[in-house]
């Protein structure tokens, strides 16, 4: 049953009960003006100048009714009145030019827990014509911090909207250029990062990056490549260290990750991220992708590329007895001895990725490593000698690149030596900016990958398109540093 209430009543029917009103109103008016004007008219005509009266009263109430009638029909053609507006309906007031171009800015500022801090950061946000389009907050003990992803005039400076933010309140302000990948709301992006590491295992650094925002990460081992005990460890439910700028995660392969941000230090809501990502990590165990292509090489030869892991040491340390001392010297620092020494490490998927190449005997005759080195990324090669010049390390080195590219990173480097010509070929067919640095007589070699990731489509696929071209013939490899 509908109650029928006064706010049920429609404006049709309050419109026809007040015409109602009005009639009997205006009904009431005229009887009177009709009585009073009789009276008059009687009074006036037993007078001298009656009739003269009577006809200069009507034609001022015919001036009178026309002029009525004239005033109602212009005014009920005239715009209603502006009425006053709400306070939050008023235009910002007068900033940067909202008729350019905008940008996208990442801000986290630290407020007062307390009501209307939050308020007063917004109502100060949109007086610079400033448009919030997500909003996270990180609890504090004292205070919290809010991030925001904001679309502002182009024309703003950080320094105009810092200026801004501390006089709403805001302390501890730090602003950076975003892009259209972090629309993504906070929920889905973690989704997303814990999927990524629950089907590889490489993927764990890969995701505190992309979780934690520009910061340095790297995975200290248990025991170093050398076999001495490192001596670096962490508490199991981990440790926020030097002003929580530095983050202790222990590794569930044994040793510490450890996260840097010397800019910007990590809140609980982070940390706890971040410790979740490893806990699923360490939940699932060593995992790597099992996918891999078969190739033909120029020659007719096939060869088989997949992803390697520490599975793979025995045929990796059988590949080395079969390659030539000058081989291994160009790949490795030191003694040739002590090559077999960083295999484990090399193979291990938090220090990296690595491919492995086998013939269609299945016997290992190359390996291509994409290393973490803090904010770097190093590329190596080592191809067995007699599988040399035939364009296998080329094709190893253009879907590493595509790995960096699909990782989100902006350069690799390669570190080799001047005699090493098949390195310094093979870079050079990636055509890619190149920079040449000599350091005491080690060639390094850094290729600018950020322009594969500015073209459309998967970086990997990118890479992966012209597998079949002839490549330039790589030898024996780059020389990298052992660090993770």
């Amino acid at each position: 049953m509908t109650r029928i209430t006064d706010a049920n009543v429609t404006p049709a029917k309050q419109a026809r009960r007040h015409h109602w009103r009005r009639d009997v109103v205006e009904l009431a008016a005229l009887f009177t003006a009709v009585a009073v004007a009789d009276a008059v008219a009687n009074t006036i005509a037993h007078g001298p100048d009656g009739p003269y009266l009577l006809i200069v009263s009507a034609v001022v109430l015919v001036a009178t009714a026309a002029f009525h009638t004239w005033w109602a029909r212009r005014h009920s053609h005239a715009p209603p009145a502006a009425a006053p507006a709400h306070p939050a309906a008023r235009p910002a007031e007068e900033g940067p030019d909202a008729g350019g171009g905008t940008v996208l800015w990442r801000m986290r500022t630290t407020v007062r827990d307390e009501p209307g801090s939050l308020a007063a950061l917004c109502g100060a946000l949109a007086a610079l014509r400033i448009d919030i389009l997500t909003l996270q907050t990180h609890p504090l003990a004292e205070g919290t911090v809010d991030e925001f992803l904001l679309r502002a005039p182009e024309t703003l400076g950080t320094g105009q909207l810092t200026l801004r933010v501390a006089a709403a309140g805001g302390t501890h302000t730090w602003i950076e250029r975003a892009d259209a990948h972090d629309l993504v709301d906070a929920p889905t992006r973690v989704l997303g990062l814990a999927t990524r590491t629950a089907l590889d295992t490489a993927e764990l650094p890969l995701a505190l990056r992309r979780l934690l925002g520009r910061c340095t990460i790297r995975s200290v081992p248990a025991v170093s490549p050398s076999g001495r005990p490192t001596g670096r460890t962490a508490p199991v439910e981990g440790a926020l260290e030097q002003d929580d700028t530095v983050m202790l995660l222990r590794d569930p392969h044994g040793g510490v990750i450890t996260v840097e941000r010397a800019y910007l230090p990590f809140t609980p809501t982070e940390f706890a991220r971040a410790r979740a990502l490893v806990e699923l990590d360490a939940l699932l165990g060593p995992r790597v992708p099992a996918g891999q292509d078969v190739l033909t090489l120029p020659e007719g030869a096939e060869i088989t590329v997949r992803r390697a892991d520490q599975g793979d040491l025995a045929a990796a340390r059988a590949m080395h007895d079969r390659c030539s001392e000058r081989t291994l010297g160009l790949r490795y620092h030191g003694p040739v001895a002590d090559a077999d020494r960083y295999l484990d490490h090399l193979l291990s998927p938090r220090f990296g990725r690595t491919l492995a190449v086998e013939t269609a005997s299945g016997r290992l005759v190359a390996l291509g490593h994409l290393l973490w080195d803090g904010d770097e990324t190093e590329v190596a090669l080592l191809v067995e000698d007699d599988w040399q010049g035939r364009g296998i390390g080329s094709e190893l080195l253009r879907r590493l690149v595509g790995l960096a590219v699909e990782a989100g990173c902006d350069q690799v480097y390669a570190v080799t030596q001047a005699s090493n010509t098949g390195m310094v070929a093979a870079m050079r067919g990636l055509n890619l900016p190149l920079d040449y640095q000599i350091e005491e007589g080690t060639l390094v070699i850094t290729a600018q990958v950020r322009p594969l990731r500015a073209r459309p489509g998967d970086g990997a696929d990118t890479v992966r398109a012209d597998r079949d071209t002839a490549a330039a013939p790589a030898g024996g490899a780059a020389r990298p540093s052992t660090r993770p």
